[in-house]
């Protein structure tokens, strides 16, 4: 197949098969989720820097304790530590069945055992995953935001600069791993294997992968989009609930500026699924046809 054909393929797939856009409804939901609430808590750090107070890591906590009946703080405590590991963990799974569904559609096959493949390749998808841990922005800004709160102020350029070259390094090893989730939950390989073959297909199939520069060029998109939706939603929430406070009770102005946020992060999180599940099927359709060719290492079998 052509890149042109691959990326065709891969979008059919993606608006056909909704069993893998609801998959990736709940891996774009759950990412959301977790981003919107590190970037609120680094939000509040800034503000707390830019006053020159200090702020510690439990303070909105501590906050909600004093504010609030304790049942309704041990409640919050405990919902919202459990999310954070749903938050975690689930889209680990997600991901493995998104990559297992949308290679079962090329092939033909029936859309089953989407749960069995999220089970199945958590473990190396997870490990993949931590492997380029700082080529996330949101995790590189949160390290950044712990070093300028808990180290020495003549160690935070030298520390900042190097958080920044690794997520550089981080990045440009990714693209070249881009095979690995595919090779993981396709050939079942370990994360080696997998990160070596990924490596291997990259760098003998350049010229047959071209389309790689859409899709960065894509996922540059989405994760610019994704910024501004995670920096705008709780300001939209805050603004509004600010301005219904003049007309309506306190009580009743933060539920319509709740239920708005709400409704604000699943209409961003069904953007970026589409995206997700795309972005996957691209990797996935490509992996399972450079695998029908020759290796370009083997002169002989």
């Amino acid at each position: 197949m052509t890149p042109r054909e691959i990326i065709a393929e891969a979008w059919a797939i993606t608006r056909r098969e909704k069993s893998l856009r609801r998959w990736g409804m709940t891996y774009s939901l759950l990412e959301t989720l977790l981003d919107l609430k590190l970037f609120s808590y680094q939000a509040y750090f800034l503000w707390e820097y830019l006053q020159g107070r200090q702020s510690g890591f439990f303070d909105v906590e501590v906050l909600l304790y004093e504010a609030v009946p304790f049942w309704f703080f041990l409640t919050f405590v405990i919902s919202l530590t459990l999310l954070i590991v749903v938050e975690l963990f689930i889209p680990h799974m997600a991901q493995g069945a998104i990559i297992g569904l949308a290679a079962k559609s090329h092939q033909g096959d029936e859309l089953k055992g989407g749960f069995l493949l999220a089970i199945y390749n958590f473990v190396p998808l997870f490990a993949i995953h931590e492997i380029f841990v700082l080529a996330s922005t949101t995790t590189s800004i949160t390290v950044i935001s712990l070093i300028f709160r808990y180290v020495d102020s003549s160690f935070h350029i030298p520390l900042i600069i190097g958080v920044v070259l690794m997520w550089g390094v981080s990045n440009i090893i990714k693209f070249f791993a881009s095979f690995a989730q595919p090779a993981v939950v396709v050939r079942r390989m370990s994360v080696a294997a997998a990160l070596g073959q990924s490596f291997k297909f990259i760098v003998s199939y350049l010229n047959h992968v071209m389309f790689l520069l859409l899709l960065l060029f894509v996922i540059s998109i989405r994760i610019i989009i994704n910024l501004v939706t995670v920096l705008l939603i709780p300001g939209i929430a805050m603004g509004i609930g600010f301005l219904l406070a003049f007309f309506l009770s306190t009580a009743l102005s933060v539920m319509i500026a709740v239920i708005i946020s709400v409704g604000l992060v699943l209409l961003a999180s069904y953007f970026f699924a589409n995206l997700h599940v795309f972005k996957a099927a691209v990797w996935t359709v490509a992996y399972i046809e450079l695998s029908k060719k020759k290796d370009l290492s083997v002169i002989m079998d």
